[in-house]
């Protein structure tokens, strides 16, 4: 769920970087950091904190060149610590290298063990580290060997960027289950992000996604990039919650846009309701395009009838279950005056713990609101996600221990209701595969 970019052969590349990094930081808030490389040296600054926390104006005094990758952290593997702050940077015998890394790899344990065995000392908990270990003491010759012996033998999902004094080489693992694009700057050099809102931010022009498998290879005052396939066979699957909450709604994912894709789920729930209402109310943000299209598709009148304060961050991310209760009240206001005696539909994004849902429908109540008609713009997340996303067990998980009547009585809402896996994919478009873990349990790449 982290966001990554990189800066190739442009003038202030870490200022871009972190512009960046800016337009990302929904993807993560815990820690920020960006290392730059000028005349063959590399410089890395990170922090716990929000971007505009970690970086000063002194800041790029010191990350000065035209080479830079950046990293916003939101943390699945490793604790919240500073040590595992990105980027991980090293010297070792071809020189200096960092790392970015965005995802999870799945036999971590088991290549961390390995490496421990043979004399490597880690100084973190991060997977990304074991990466850092594998290309430095690998015995090829040159960095891009070294880096593709390093991919194959780690699984799971990621996206990579390697910046080595004079080049920066962009991974995506096989299946592309998290996001990465390629941008052209205005000044000739170029960009890979996460997200394609940080193109917009920064003026670049979308180039192409980076593809499953693929390697690009940049190289410090050179226009053209090389591109490697890593992998024989590819088998693309993105994963569906990217769409869903993660990526922002300006943003392209894999040539579909994100505004559009959730307007399509809340028409999709719309479609297959029967409730009668007076309003359909979003939890914003993340639930405003799906409760559109709901209105749009149900005829009954939206309103922003839960006002919230920006000034707080997301719950979902907040490691303990206190801060997230007490940042739903802090977050998220109903409107009296717009709910009191009306039935309400309320659309969000999704249920994983259950506690916001609750806190939500219990606010409204409060705030005078006769019926409230839940509909999640998403199916029920059953499983576990092992590839990037902050839900580590079933017990944590309301809807893998409760039917859908349970849980709507668990939240006190008058009715709850969800997207099939099947709609869900309908809306996405059923041209391609999806990551779908959370929902199906198809544990697709092999620990």
């Amino acid at each position: 769920m982290c966001a990554i970019v990189g800066i190739i052969n442009s003038k202030d590349a870490a200022k871009t970087a972190y512009y960046g990094l800016f337009s990302m930081q929904h993807r993560g808030q815990e820690s920020s950091g960006i290392s730059a490389s000028n005349n063959h040296n590399i410089k890395t600054i990170k922090n716990r904190g929000l971007v505009t926390e970690v970086f000063n104006h002194e800041s790029f005094e010191v990350l000065k060149g035209e080479m830079a990758i950046g990293h916003n952290r939101y943390s699945t593997a490793g604790s919240d610590s500073v040590l595992d702050a990105q980027p991980v940077s090293a010297k070792y015998s071809l020189g200096q290298i960092s790392i970015v890394h965005n995802g999870n790899l799945v036999n971590k344990n088991e290549v961390r063990e390995r490496l421990v065995e043979d004399g490597a000392i880690f100084q973190s908990n991060m997977d990304t580290e074991n990466i850092l270990h594998l290309i430095a003491r690998s015995h090829k010759e040159h960095l891009q060997d070294r880096i593709v012996e390093a991919v194959r033998q780690i699984r799971g999902a990621y996206c990579l960027l390697i910046l080595s004094r004079s080049k920066m080489f962009a991974i995506r693992d096989r299946y592309g289950v998290r996001p990465l694009s390629l941008g052209k700057l205005k000044d000739g050099g170029y960009i890979v992000a996460s997200e394609t809102c940080a193109f917009d931010l920064v003026g670049a022009t979308f180039v192409r996604d980076v593809k499953p498998g693929e390697m690009l290879i940049f190289e410090e005052g050179k226009s053209e990039y090389k591109s490697v396939q890593l992998f024989g066979e590819v088998d693309p699957r993105i994963c569906a919650f990217e769409y869903i909450y993660f990526a922002r709604p300006d943003s392209m994912i894999e040539g579909k846009n994100v505004y559009e894709i959730r307007k399509k789920l809340g028409t999709k729930l719309a479609q297959k309701s029967k409730i009668k209402a007076d309003l359909v109310i979003p939890v914003p943000d993340s639930g405003v395009p799906a409760a559109l299209g709901y209105a749009n598709e149900s005829k009954i009148p939206f309103e922003m009838a839960i006002v919230r304060n920006h000034y707080v961050g997301r719950t979902f991310i907040e490691p303990t279950q206190e801060m997230r209760n007490l940042k739903v009240k802090l977050k998220l206001n109903p409107m009296s005056s717009v709910l009191e005696g009306k039935s309400v539909v309320v659309i969000d994004d999704s249920i994983v713990r259950g506690t916001t849902s609750k806190k939500i429908v219990e606010l409204l109540r409060n705030a005078g609101a006769k019926e409230i008609h839940m509909k999640i713009a998403a199916p029920e997340i059953k499983h576990p996600c092992k590839y990037g996303i902050d839900t580590p067990s079933y017990a944590e998980l309301i809807s893998a221990n409760m039917s859908t009547e349970e849980v709507c009585k668990f939240i006190g809402a008058d009715s709850l209701e969800f997207l099939s896996i099947d709609e869900l994919v309908d809306s996405l478009g059923s041209e391609r595969k999806y990551s779908l873990v959370s929902f199906d349990g198809d544990y697709f790449i092999n620990n």
